[in-house]
């Protein structure tokens, strides 16, 4: 029988782990962030002053539409609208609308898309980022609208348009509503070309299906970050659908910019340098004075969020 206490017994060893598991949990929450990309711990002050981009491997995390348009236009430039846009249930879809209500409250926003106008480098454009954590930047109805109000902006005030696009593609939730906006965004596209304003995307990690298939692929110059996730079906339903490996990396920027799908691969940081440079190179010019306010589009004036739904 086992001596009294033998159970009890602790290695000579075991106070070294229980210390560093105290100075583990000593670490104030939010100090530190480990990297996607590589797993390194980095200080996340250094990391939000590198806009996000891990030092050691280069990694591009994803951000915020705020974050997004606070990187890249010049500070105080951007004049947002047609924030009050909201979603309604067409499809009574199970969950939807606690998801939306939920959204709404932990981010702000009442959709993926914002959209506004504002100046990188001086020069006046019209902006919209998706913000990928509003059930995945997913376009539904709202979407759609805020892309074609943010296209209609542009034609009317003869300006470029920019989108930075972050999606897994249309709205499941609202079924052939959300894949309308497919063709709607599409021809809005068109008009643009048809006045010959100036369209930029920008695919962020990740760009897929349904945005990809439409607006996002018909820009007059596709820019990507390095590493976006860019294709239409995600990876497991490729490998379904095919008896084929598919080639390795297909659905990387760099895959995509190596077979011509996309212009180029901009690091964030370039990104505002890069957005000027082919603004000018397009006969757009800088002024000095403050960007253009936004057009009030038809029923838009004295709306609340309340009243304004699409769907």
């Amino acid at each position: 029988m086992p001596p009294e206490g033998w159970f009890r017994k602790r290695s000579k060893f075991s106070a070294a782990p229980a210390a560093a598991r105290t100075a583990a949990n000593a670490v104030p929450e939010g100090v530190v962030q480990k990297c996607l990309g590589c797993g390194q711990i980095l200080f996340t002050k250094d990391f939000e002053k590198n806009l996000k981009v891990c030092a050691q491997c280069g990694f591009h995390h994803k951000l915020t539409a705020d974050e997004r348009i606070a990187y890249t236009v010049d500070e105080g430039s951007f004049v947002g609208f047609a924030d009050n846009l909201r979603s309604v249930d067409p499809l009574r879809f199970p969950d939807y609308q606690s998801k939306v209500d939920k959204l709404e409250a932990t981010t702000g926003l009442n959709d993926p898309m914002k959209i506004g106008t504002a100046r990188i480098k001086n020069v006046p454009c019209v902006v919209a980022a998706s913000d990928f954590r509003f059930i995945g930047g997913s376009m539904g109805s709202v979407a759609g609208e805020k892309i074609v109000r943010a296209m209609e902006a542009g034609i009317e005030n003869n300006l470029p348009v920019i989108i930075f696009t972050a999606s897994g593609g249309a709205r499941m939730h609202e079924g052939l509503l959300s894949l309308m906006q497919m063709a709607k965004t599409s021809a809005a596209a068109a008009l643009l070309a048809a006045h010959k304003i100036p369209y930029f995307v920008v695919m962020t990690d990740p760009t897929m299906a349904g945005v990809l298939a439409a607006y996002a692929s018909l820009g007059d110059v596709i820019i990507a970050e390095p590493a976006a996730m860019i294709g239409f079906a995600g990876a497991r339903v490729a490998a379904q659908a095919s008896s084929q490996k598919p080639p390795e990396g297909y659905q990387t920027a760099e895959w995509q910019l190596g077979r011509g799908q996309i212009d180029s691969i901009v690091h964030r940081r370039e990104m505002p340098d890069t957005l000027a440079s082919l603004l000018t190179m397009m006969g757009c010019e800088a002024i000095e004075s403050p960007a253009p306010q936004p057009p009030v589009m038809e029923g838009q004036e004295g709306e609340t969020p309340s009243e304004v739904t699409v769907g």
